[in-house]
């Protein structure tokens, strides 16, 4: 997989949030998009899922050479950010077998092995809603890490975590090894292993 951005622009009413990005993402690599608060990280990162249109300029995302049509690229992408909801009527245990029936475990990683990898399997009977806001994003993370996909995209990472989930994301980020993987922080050590650092307001 690799994904062409050209001449990408995001505008809100007459406010352009970010101008002509150009980039080549490429398989195995990793990418974080640094930046203030407010310039404009996450939109830039939900523009390259397609989950809001660009509104100029054009993302291609290439597999075997193939152009992929934009409505299939959510097959190869997963996503972990604070503003993304889980559903919080299931347990954890359906929601990890709900989200498998459309898009697998890497290794044949079963619900009840990912809870234990969570460091959540207390709580596999529990509903989401139940959660705290840290074991929520300790979920999600989760998803994204042990979730096949080409892409692997996490919007601050870190939030709500504890320092003992600060140390296991850090460690299960760095096992990452083939998918493009793309951050958006401010934090160091969430990064602090990338070696393609990308400054967003370039394109303000």
């Amino acid at each position: 997989m690799n994904i062409s951005i050209e001449r990408v622009g995001k505008r809100f009413r007459r406010e352009w949030i970010f101008r002509d990005v150009a980039l080549t993402l490429e398989k195995g690599q990793s990418y974080t998009f640094v930046g203030p608060n407010g310039s404009g990280k996450s939109t830039l990162l939900q523009v390259l899922s397609g989950a809001i249109p660009a509104t100029e300029g054009e993302i291609i995302y290439q597999l075997n050479g193939k152009k992929l049509d934009i409505d299939s690229w959510y097959q190869h992408i997963v996503i972990a950010a604070p503003y993304l909801e889980l559903i919080e009527e299931l347990t954890l245990t359906e929601l990890l077998t709900f989200h498998q029936s459309f898009k697998p475990f890497k290794d044949g990683l079963t619900p009840h092995q990912l809870t234990e990898l969570m460091f959540l399997d207390h709580a596999r009977h529990k509903e989401i809603k139940a959660f705290s806001s840290g074991m929520k994003q300790r979920v999600k993370l989760g998803l994204a890490f042990c979730s096949e996909a080409s892409v692997v995209i996490l919007d601050e990472p870190t939030s709500n975590l504890d320092r003992q989930g600060v140390s296991w994301y850090q460690e299960q980020v760095r096992k990452l090894t083939t998918p493009i993987l793309l951050i958006g922080s401010n934090q160091p050590d969430e990064y602090d292993f990338c070696p393609n650092i990308v400054d967003i307001t370039r394109w303000k």
